[in-house]
């Protein structure tokens, strides 16, 4: 049988399900899937933190003793990860939003709850941490009952299912629910087409080339063939499942891992599979040309802020992306940040050589090596170098170095107001009046505003004080003073002046 992209109706055949797992970081998302696989992923991630999505495949047996397969994607849950995590709901045809039952609706929950409906995928709650005394599942059902989300205990359709991810107390419930929601969508794909799916991952391996995980969506992706993601391509040379192992051929609903594209992919975007590098070639100039068509935007539009330059390096495309969303939001009036470049891979002398050529920059990389020849040439041409583990970390060390940067804001504090009694001389550089102190004190060498009837009309500088003819550098309420000033408003008798004192603070964004 000829294989193509084309999906024949008479071909589909029941697949596998999809499987996404979504809700607030620290909620026991990567857990519950530790549970399943009996692997230990949550110990590896930084912070505790799943920091980009994993795609693997879980075999169980369903009460009839049938055995079957299902296939979960990991998101991020912190709330820097929502566009990688949006888009692991569409790559789902399930998702199962984990709550604790001792937190209940966080904020990160009612964005990935967002993102499940957004999707339009039917979904299953999965009451997590239930073993702990502090548990409180009818608040939670309640708080789900405010999101419109109604369960089927209190009539509606959406499954809960309680589990302890840690002891793996209910987790068998809850594949069966899974199973069962997953019928009811009568998920089919069609094994005689060329594959189809989702880029989920991308990263470059220092050892391989640029790596990509791909979940198929439909058909059956084999050695030999090619795939194509946008413009970027590969020969589906090095091919392996999910853990790691080498494998022939892939069947829809699988997550799998392709080796040696000519650049990492973009996550979240479409792949297709074509029998020759040609077919390949053609498809990938294709979309590179459309992409070109595109108008560009310009980052650094404001000539009157500040601009901070940046060099982003990461493991994985995700991670890039979620590092300029987090970027992005840190810019304010007064500065800028002008991305120089954002890409996968290790920090190297060529990363050096573009952020000398614009001064000040910074390269910051998250979660990637540094080459042995780049920090003497970073040190050579002034270039900092920074590396994080954490996203977060990212995020509140580059808003210390952007107030670093901003010259510092300069407050001004009331500390004492006078009134203008007499005027003895109106002078071009300076005036000398008569007053009293009203509240607080005045002092030499002090800021003040000039009021009159209320209006603030400028402001000037107290540049002597005498109290009872002899020099004085302060004067305190209630007393009066002659006073050596200079403004540019004409002082009258009556005026007011509001002495402030200034201080420096750094900078807020």
């Amino acid at each position: 049988m000829t294989e193509t992209n084309q999906t024949k109706k008479e071909n589909l055949v029941l697949r596998q399900p999809i499987v996404v797992v979504m809700g607030h970081v620290d909620h026991g998302k990567t857990t519950l899937l530790d549970y399943i696989r009996k692997t230990s992923v949550a110990e590896k991630e930084s912070g505790g933190i799943t920091q980009h999505i994993g795609a693997y495949e879980a075999a169980l047996t369903d009460k009839k003793g049938e055995k079957r397969k299902i296939t979960f994607v990991d998101t991020p849950g912190h709330e820097a990860f929502s566009k990688m995590r949006a888009r692991g709901a569409r790559v789902a045809d399930v998702a199962i939003l984990v709550i604790a039952a001792e937190e209940g609706m966080k904020p990160q929950t009612k964005e990935a709850l967002e993102a499940i409906k957004s999707a339009g995928i039917p979904f299953v709650i999965a009451l997590n941490k239930i073993d702990k005394p502090s548990a409180n599942p009818d608040k939670v059902k309640k708080e789900l009952g405010d999101e419109n989300v109604i369960i089927e205990e209190w009539g509606g359709k959406v499954p809960l299912v309680p589990i302890s991810a840690k002891t793996g107390e209910g987790v068998e419930d809850l594949l069966e629910m899974i199973l069962i929601v997953s019928e009811l969508e009568d998920l089919k794909a069609d094994p005689s087409a060329k594959a189809s799916g989702l880029v989920v991952e991308s990263h470059l391996d220092s050892r391989r080339g640029n790596t990509a995980t791909l979940i198929i969506q439909n058909g059956i992706l084999k050695k030999g063939e090619f795939v194509v993601c946008g413009k970027t391509l590969a020969p589906v040379r090095i091919f392996e499942d999910f853990a790691g192992h080498p494998i022939e051929e892939a069947f829809f609903g699988q997550p799998v891992r392709v080796v040696g594209f000519n650049e990492a992919p973009e996550v979240g975007l479409a792949f297709v599979a074509v029998d020759t590098k040609k077919e390949a070639e053609a498809l990938a100039a294709e979309a590179k040309k459309a992409s070109n068509g595109l108008p560009k935007t310009n980052r650094d539009t404001a000539e009157t802020k500040l601009t901070m330059p940046l060099i982003i390096k990461a493991d994985v495309t995700g991670s890039v992306e979620a590092l300029e969303n987090e970027i992005k939001k840190l810019e304010s009036e007064k500065l800028t940040i002008n991305i120089l470049r954002a890409a996968v891979g290790p920090i190297t002398e060529d990363d050096v050589k573009l952020a000398s050529s614009s001064p000040n920059t910074i390269i910051v990389g998250f979660r990637v090596s540094v080459e042995k020849t780049a920090p003497g040439l970073a040190e050579r041409f002034g270039t900092g170098i920074k590396t994080f583990e954490i996203i977060y970390e990212v995020a509140d060390w580059l808003k210390e170095e952007m107030k670093n940067r901003l010259p510092e804001e300069i407050i001004e504090k009331e500390i004492g107001r006078a009134k203008i009694l007499k005027l003895f001389k109106q002078g071009a550089k300076d005036q000398i009046v008569g007053g009293r102190v009203l509240s607080g004190f005045i002092a030499t060498n002090k800021k003040f505003l000039v009021k009159r009837r209320g209006n603030s009309l400028g402001e000037g500088r107290i540049q002597e004080l005498e109290q009872g003819k002899a020099r004085t550098s302060s004067v305190d309420e209630g007393k009066e003073f002659g006073a050596r000033i200079a403004s540019k408003v004409a002082i009258a008798e009556g005026d007011e002046i509001e002495v402030v004192e200034e201080e420096k603070i750094k900078a807020q964004i």
